[in-house]
C-alpha cells in the first residue's frame, strides 16, 4: 500500500493508460532518474526532469510519503549528482547541460541542502563564499558526519595543481590535506581517506594518462604508469579493505577492458574477470557506506548478464544480488543506494523493453517492494521489441547491433531507419530504453542501431580501427548491417533511409553520399557536416585536450578532411535530407546546418528545414521533440512508406 500511495503522489495522479502510445507519451521525460536512501532510511532523495529540461530534487519522508522540500536550478544549470553527506544533508553536484545528446559538463560547484530545504549553501566555485575554485567530492566520510574530502582544481591558472582538501558541508570552509603531484588530477583515496592515487591527463603530451602512487600520507609521489591515447591503461576504481590493493579496469594485458587488481607497490596487475568480446565492469558488494568486495561481472553483448565469483567472502551480499537478478529475468539490476546497516536497499531493474522500476529491498526479512516505475505510461506491451544482433562485416569484423521491429508486424520486406550513434569514439548503443528507435518501430520501420568500429566497449582495437576512418570504414560498417538484413528478409533493399544525432547525423548523411542508390532520404539531427569545422567552431577546439582528440580522431590531412566531409561531397548525394539543429548548440554549431543548406539551395537540392532557437545539442523540450517525430515520420513516409495506407 505505502508503496501505491507512494507512486501517486510523486506523480501527483494516477491515470488509465491509453490503448496506443502517442508522440506526446515518448516526448514526456522520465518522471524519477536517480533515488538515494539517507543513512538511516528515514528520506528519500529522487532527482526528476522537468519538460525544460532541468533536473529537480525531491526530498520524501519515509514514513509520511510527504515530499518535505524541493529544489532546482535555473538557466542551464542543472544537477548532476545527488548524494547523502550525512543522515539530514545531501551533496548536489551542479552540471551544465548543452543538449539531450551529450553528457552534461560539471561546473564544479557543490551544493547542499538539508532535507527539509534549510541551510542552502553553495559550498565551491565561483559563487561560494569561501571555497572558490572547483571541485569535486573523493570521498565521503561515511563515519564523519560534518566533513567531506574534495581535491580542486583551477585548470586557467597556470601552475596550478589539484589540491586534497576537507570541506566542512555546513558552512563550506576548507583545509588543505595534501597536494596532488600534477595538474586538474583525480584523486582516489583508500578506506582510512588518505589520497593514495593520482591520475590525470597530460594535455602536452598528447593527452597522455599518468597513473601516480604514494604508499602514505608521508611519503611522496612515485610515478606508477604513462599510457599515451592509442596505449592500454589501468583506470583505478577504489582501494580494496587492505588499503593495499586497487581495484581498476584494465586492457594492458588484454584488448577488452577487464576487471583487474593492481599492488601499486610491485606494479603487478590480476585480471580477475574479462570477455574476449566485450569490456566487463565491477559488481560490488557494500559495507558502512564503502565499497567491499569484487564480487562479480557484469557485461553486455548478445544479452545482458551478470556472472557471480565462487570465492569471496560477502556471501550474503552476493546471495542477494544472484536472487535478485533471478527475480528479473532479461533486466539490468543494480543498487542505487543502501542505508548505512544495509537494511534496506534502493534498486533499480529496466531493459530495452521496460522502463525503470524502482524497489525497496528489505534484507532484513528478504522482501522486496516495488517504490515507482520512471515512465510508467510506456507500458510494455505496448513497446516495439528490441534485441541485439551480431552480423559480419565486409573485412570480417563481427559487428553489434541493436534491431527494433514494429510490433504485431511480421519482421520481412520491413522498411528500415538505419540509426547510428553518436560520439563516435567511446560511446556505443546499448540494449537501453530509446525513444527515437520505439517511435519510428511503433509506425512501422524497422531501425537498427549498428556498433560500428569506432565505438566504445568492444576492445581497444576496434575503437582505434574507427581513427580516422569517419567517412570510410565506419560508413561501410552501417551499410553492411542494411544488407545483412536485406538477406535475411527483413527489410526492402528499396525502402530504407538513414537518420541520427551529432556524428550520428554526419553518418546518415555521409552513408547517403557513399551509397546514394541504397538510402532514400536521410535526417541530420544536430549533425557534423564539414569536419573542417571542428577545429574552429564549438567548444571541442577551446580545449588543448580538444584539439589532441580531433588530431587522432580525424586528423589534420586537408585532402582527407575534405573527402570525408559530406558537405564537400554532395554532387554524389541523390537522398532528400532534413535538417535538423539548435541554435545554442555549442557541441556542434548550427554553423553546421547553414552550411549544408547553403550548398543543398546552391544544387536545387531538394531538402527539409528545422531549426530549434532555445535547444542545444539535442532537444530537450517535449513539443519540440513531437515536432521533430511528427515531421521525420511524414518525411519517411513521403519517401520509404507504405504506397497504400489502411
Amino acid at each position: 500500500m505505502r508503496a501505491v500511495l507512494l507512486s501517486c503522489l510523486l506523480f501527483a495522479f494516477c491515470f488509465v493508460q491509453a490503448a496506443e502510445l502517442t508522440l506526446e507519451d515518448y516526448a514526456r521525460q522520465s518522471q524519477f532518474l536517480e533515488i538515494r536512501i539517507s543513512p538511516s532510511g528515514k528520506y528519500l532523495a529522487a532527482t526528476s526532469r522537468s519538460d525544460e529540461g532541468n533536473i529537480y530534487l525531491n526530498v520524501i519522508d519515509v514514513k509520511s510519503n510527504a515530499i518535505i522540500s524541493v529544489r532546482h536550478f535555473t538557466g542551464r544549470d542543472s544537477i548532476g549528482s545527488i548524494n547523502w553527506a550525512n543522515n539530514e544533508r545531501l551533496l548536489i553536484t551542479l552540471v551544465r547541460d548543452i543538449g539531450a545528446l551529450e553528457q552534461p559538463v560539471p561546473t564544479g560547484e557543490i551544493f547542499a541542502v538539508n532535507a527539509d530545504g534549510s541551510n542552502a549553501r553553495m559550498l565551491t566555485g565561483s559563487r561560494a563564499d569561501n571555497e572558490k575554485d572547483a571541485a569535486q567530492v573523493i570521498n565521503y566520510l561515511p563515519d564523519d558526519d560534518k566533513f567531506v574530502l574534495i581535491v580542486t582544481s583551477s585548470p586557467n591558472r597556470r601552475g596550478s595543481f589539484s589540491l586534497v582538501k576537507r570541506l566542512n558541508i555546513e558552512n563550506g570552509r576548507t583545509r588543505q590535506i595534501a597536494r596532488a603531484p600534477m595538474r586538474s588530477s583525480g584523486m582516489i583515496t583508500d578506506n582510512n581517506g588518505v589520497a593514495r592515487m593520482s591520475v590525470g591527463e597530460d594535455q602536452n603530451n598528447d593527452n597522455e594518462m599518468v597513473l601516480m602512487y604514494r604508499k602514505d600520507e608521508k611519503a611522496d609521489w612515485v610515478t606508477l604508469r604513462r599510457y599515451g591515447q592509442r596505449d592500454g591503461s589501468f583506470n583505478p576504481i577504489a582501494f580494496l579493505p587492505d588499503n593495499l590493493r586497487i581495484v581498476g579496469l584494465s586492457d594492458t594485458q588484454t584488448d577488452t577492458k577487464a576487471i583487474s587488481i593492481m599492488n601499486p607497490e610491485t606494479g603487478e596487475e590480476q585480471i580477475l574477470a574479462h570477455h574476449p568480446k566485450v569490456d566487463v565492469a565491477p559488481l560490488f558488494s557494500i559495507e558502512d557506506g564503502y565499497l567491499k568486495e569484487v564480487i562479480g561481472a557484469s557485461y553486455e553483448y548478445d544479452v545482458h548478464e551478470d556472472v557471480f565469483f565462487a570465492d569471496i567472502q560477502d556471501k550474503r551480499f552476493s546471495n542477494y544480488m544472484q536472487s535478485l537478478t533471478a527475480a528479473f529475468p532479461g533486466k539490468k539490476i543494480a543498487f542505487s543506494s543502501a542505508t548505512r546497516d544495509n537494511s534496506i536497499l534502493v534498486l533499480t531493474a529496466r531493459s530495452a523493453n521496460h522502463p525503470p522500476e524502482f524497489y525497496l529491498f528489505d534484507t532484513k526479512n528478504n522482501q522486496l517492494s516495488f517504490l515507482l516505475n520512471g515512465r510508467p505510461w510506456l507500458k510494455p506491451e505496448l513497446l516495439a521489441e528490441t534485441a541485439a544482433i551480431i552480423y559480419k562485416s565486409r573485412d570480417g569484423l563481427d559487428i553489434h547491433a541493436i534491431l527494433t521491429l514494429p510490433r504485431g508486424k511480421e519482421a520481412k520486406n520491413l522498411p528500415l531507419i538505419m540509426l547510428p550513434h553518436g560520439g563516435p569514439h567511446g560511446p556505443r548503443d546499448y540494449l537501453e530504453m530509446d525513444s527515437d528507435a520505439k517511435v519510428l518501430a511503433q509506425h512501422g520501420y524497422a531501425v537498427l542501431q549498428p556498433n560500428f568500429r569506432g565505438s566504445g566497449g568492444f576492445g581497444r582495437s576496434f575503437l582505434q580501427a574507427g581513427y580516422q576512418n569517419w567517412g570510410t570504414t565506419m560508413i561501410d560498417d552501417m551499410t553492411d548491417g542494411v544488407m545483412h538484413l536485406v538477406e535475411k528478409g527483413i527489410v526492402n533493399q528499396e525502402r530504407v533511409c538513414a537518420y541520427g544525432g551529432s556524428y550520428g547525423g554526419y553518418a546518415a548523411l555521409m552513408s547517403a553520399v557513399r551509397e546514394p542508390d541504397l538510402y532514400k532520404c536521410t535526417v541530420g539531427f544536430v549533425g557534423v557536416f564539414d569536419l573542417n569545422l571542428m577545429y574552429t567552431d564549438g567548444d571541442i577546439p577551446e580545449r588543448q585536450s580538444g584539439i589532441n582528440y580531433l588530431e587522432m580522431a580525424i586528423g589534420r590531412d586537408q585532402a582527407q578532411l575534405d573527402a570525408q566531409s559530406p558537405i564537400k561531397q554532395l554532387d554524389k548525394l541523390k537522398a532528400p535530407v532534413f535538417i535538423i539543429h539548435g541554435k545554442e548548440d555549442r557541441r556542434v554549431p548550427v554553423i553546421h546546418a547553414n552550411r549544408l543548406r547553403e550548398e543543398l539551395e546552391k544544387r536545387n537540392h531538394p531538402f527539409e528545414w528545422l531549426v530549434k532557437d532555445k535547444e542545444g545539442h539535442g532537444f530537450y523540450k517535449p513539443e519540440n521533440n513531437v515536432e521533430r517525430w511528427q515531421k521525420m515520420l511524414a518525411f519517411f513516409d513521403k519517401y520509404i512508406g507504405e504506397t497504400e495506407k489502411n
